[in-house]
């Protein structure tokens, strides 16, 4: 891991207005993640996890604050600069998958490789696929895949452009106990061999532990808990919150 940081928050506010009035999601965050770091960020549902992860990413525009991602303030920058740095910087990793149904394996994981006008993009894409164990399945198409070889498809997208920074939203929120384990091994193998920059969202209390450090989301406010290895303990107003992960069938 780096001392450069990767991404550098300085008290972030996200509000929205309601019928009610002024809605604050994000109460004045701090944040620093080095080049090369594993993060989780830890939550109920409504404490603003995915909001913050959305910022990270440039998908959003916070109400104050600043946010530094590979030296660039994104909150400066207009939509078209934030997609043309998400292009050059940035991947994610969603709970649903978001594959193109209308493309198959190979051609999902080549599409982010061609936007980004990537030589030989087939030949990276087969070499990816096969890293996750799919390379009986390169023309298969989304519905003819189980939900954890379309998250091992996505890993596979992901990692195809060598992203400075990778941002998994509950990557295994839709998986069984197995495939979780599995696609979580693929994750961070892959994280540590590309030292990529690994920000996630999750509920999983045993993924989270598997990265460097844990920070814990609480009605809009970020603490920080545990570190790598061991098991994280969650305050009881956040654990109660959390889901019990399915056993696998």
């Amino acid at each position: 891991m780096s001392d450069i940081s990767a991404i550098t928050v300085n008290n972030l506010v996200k509000s929205v207005a309601t019928q009610e009035g002024e809605l604050t999601i994000l109460n004045g965050i701090n944040m620093d993640v080095k080049q090369g770091e594993s993060v989780a960020i830890l939550g109920p549902s409504g404490s603003g996890k995915s909001t913050l992860l959305g910022l990270l990413a440039a998908l959003d525009s916070p109400t104050s604050g600043t946010i530094m991602l590979d030296g660039t303030a994104i909150e400066s920058l207009d939509e078209e600069r934030k997609a043309a740095l998400r292009k050059k910087k940035v991947s994610f990793i969603f709970q649903s998958f978001m594959l193109v149904d209308t493309l198959n394996a190979l051609e999902n994981v080549m599409l982010p490789a061609e936007l980004a006008g990537i030589p030989q993009a087939k030949e990276k894409a087969e070499a990816m696929l096969e890293r996750v164990g799919l390379t009986h399945r390169l023309t298969h198409f989304p519905n003819q895949l189980s939900g954890g070889e379309q998250q091992r498809v996505a890993i596979a997208r992901a990692f195809i452009c060598e992203p400075k920074v990778l941002f998994a939203d509950e990557p295994t929120g839709n998986l069984d106990a197995k495939n979780s384990d599995k696609v979580a091994d693929m994750l961070f193998e892959l994280n540590r061999e590309s030292a990529t920059t690994l920000v996630l969202v999750t509920h999983d209390l045993v993924l989270a532990s598997r990265c460097e450090r844990q920070l814990l989301m609480d009605s809009g406010v970020l603490t920080e808990s545990g570190s790598k290895h061991e098991q994280v303990e969650m305050p009881s107003s956040i654990a109660q919150c959390l889901p019990v992960k399915a056993e696998a069938s």
